[in-house]
């Protein structure tokens, strides 16, 4: 198993640094986003993948991948206001760490960018590999997006 970087487009997100960083270190707000309707796109768009089982709280999310099993994601870092990194965890074929990295543009931008660190097989690399670069680019166009408060 080899390790793999992939990193996003750096995004911008019309909100402060700071609100945007306590909405994203927080995954309590992710949960209530993904169950307003996300899941059903995600399954939508990309129908070998259903997500069932949300669960969520501060610190670490739990859902289940039909197909692949049990996935648990937790926030092992906050760096406040610049970074949050996460980590993979439970059944799934591949390992990841992930970072969000966060940087002022004035009082009321914030630029983004996510990198994402996955170790996998070469069998998994084959079939997802290119496909990761784009979906974290899907990814943190989505995160522009979200209602930050």
């Amino acid at each position: 198993m080899g390790v793999n970087k992939y990193v996003s487009d750096v995004k911008t997100i019309a909100h402060n640094q700071q609100i945007v960083f306590n909405y994203l270190s927080n995954f309590e707000n992710l949960a209530t986003y993904m169950n307003s309707g996300l899941i059903e796109r995600i399954t939508e768009k990309v129908p070998q993948i259903k997500i069932t089982e949300f669960k969520s709280d501060r610190d670490s999310c739990k859902f289940n991948i039909t197909g692949l099993g049990v996935a648990e994601i937790r926030i092992i870092d906050r760096d406040p206001f610049k970074s949050i990194k996460i980590e993979s965890s439970g059944g799934l074929p591949l390992s990841f760490t992930f970072w969000i990295q966060l940087l002022p543009v004035d009082e009321y931008n914030t630029k983004m960018r996510l990198t994402l660190h996955a170790e996998m097989s070469m069998m998994i690399k084959m079939m997802v590999g290119n496909k990761l670069e784009e979906g974290l680019n899907n990814l943190a166009d989505t995160l522009t997006k979200l209602p930050y408060q």
